[in-house]
């Protein structure tokens, strides 16, 4: 089989989406697939030439002001085009519903063959941050819902999510197909590493691993963390990412006289070391109202670390307070109180996360390739 996945970024600059799509990729060519990775070139060189598992297309673009992110042209990329011509696709998925979703529509209408979109973000809520339009905001949704209505399925990461795309005006079937993750083994001396490399000292440690956006509820976390440290002044917030409000977050830091007990690591590319932060961390702390079904819960739960997450989000999906998770309503009052009440059993709550939240991405790979060929399949049915 071959397979396209295509999406809106690829490393240096990769967001969960892009680790998902990383994800398919691998498992799908571990599997004795033929599995691309289709997305944007990045003005930063240093993946330029990167040796992957899998075979990588990269398009032509141009930077966003202010932003990490490029938009792509791939309309204008001849050397693109003549690349993809060449590629006999039995089946494109979109795991975007702009530019890369354009390509992906076409070689699917020109060829004949299945096109699958999964909706993994809250595009209403991304476009209206930018905008504060909600005029703009419900346009943009329209035309994600049309280009969902013209695909062969329609997939989403949990029944939350499901949800977001039914109130988004989406009437059709859909298919929920699950994230998973690497199950992770540390050992005290990735949690050591981490430790002396961060300078964490031996008190309580919270984590936070994102995009440093107020889209994340991060400001709501440097204020619980205001809150927490009244009652336990020993203790490290370590946030890692980068993000548009990366520097407001640093200003939150100062003027609520946490310096000393927070740490902005920016961008960590180390996984092992990443690896020891989850190891280290007492909890993980995850109040985002935006994530769809955050591959960071369940990179925690793989470590043994336990989430605190908001009651009723989509990235709550799946956890129970105090048996393999902590939830809270969405205040810093409740978040600080729920860091103090999670510590009390997190070892125990970690364990029961481990064993119920992830799954390796092998197994998700095995339902999407049986997807994939029943879909194959229909479609040839239909074409007879």
């Amino acid at each position: 089989m071959v397979i396209g996945e295509f999406c809106e970024c690829y490393p240096p600059h990769i967001d969960g989406v892009g680790m998902v799509v990383r994800s398919y990729a691998e498992e799908l060519s571990k599997a004795g697939q033929t599995c691309y990775y289709i997305a944007p070139r990045s003005a930063d060189k240093r993946y330029a030439h990167a040796s992957e598992s899998f075979p990588v297309i990269r398009y032509a673009s141009v930077p966003i002001p202010n932003e990490a992110y490029s938009v792509g042209v791939p309309a204008i990329d001849l050397s693109f085009q003549r690349d993809l011509s060449t590629i006999p696709f039995d089946i494109v998925h979109a795991h975007t519903p702009f530019v890369s979703a354009i390509e992906a529509t076409r070689i699917a209408h020109e060829r004949n063959i299945p096109l699958i979109a999964t909706l993994h973000s809250k595009y209403y809520d991304d476009v209206l941050q930018k905008t504060h339009s909600e005029a703009i905001a419900k346009a943009v949704v329209w035309r994600v819902v049309q280009f969902f209505n013209h695909c062969d399925e329609v997939w989403t990461v949990n029944d939350a999510t499901a949800e977001v795309l039914r109130g988004y005006g989406y009437r059709g079937e859909i298919v929920v197909m699950q994230n998973g993750t690497n199950l992770w083994y540390p050992t005290a001396d990735d949690a050591k590493a981490a430790e002396e490399r961060f300078g964490l000292g031996t008190g309580n440690v919270f984590l936070f691993v994102g995009q440093q956006n107020f889209k994340k509820n991060l400001n709501s976390v440097i204020e619980a963390a205001a809150i927490y440290k009244k009652t336990n002044p020993d203790f490290k917030l370590v946030s890692v990412g980068q993000g548009p409000d990366s520097e407001r977050l640093s200003e939150m830091t100062e003027q609520l006289h946490l310096t000393d007990n927070v740490v902005f690591t920016g961008h960590l590319a180390d996984r092992d070391l990443l690896k020891g932060l989850y190891a280290r961390a007492d909890l993980f702390v995850f109040p985002s109202l935006y994530d769809t079904a955050g591959l960071v819960v369940r990179e925690a739960a793989a470590a043994g670390t336990p989430s605190l997450l908001i009651e009723g989000s989509c990235a709550a999906e799946g956890v129970t307070d105090g048996d393999n998770g902590f939830l809270c309503k969405n205040t810093p009052e409740d978040i600080a109180a729920c860091m103090a009440r999670a510590l009390e059993t997190a070892k125990d709550v970690g364990a029961r996360a481990r064993e119920t939240i992830p799954i390796p991405w092998s197994t998700i790979a095995k339902d999407v390739l049986a997807r994939y060929e029943m879909l194959i399949e229909r479609k040839k049915r239909y074409a007879l």
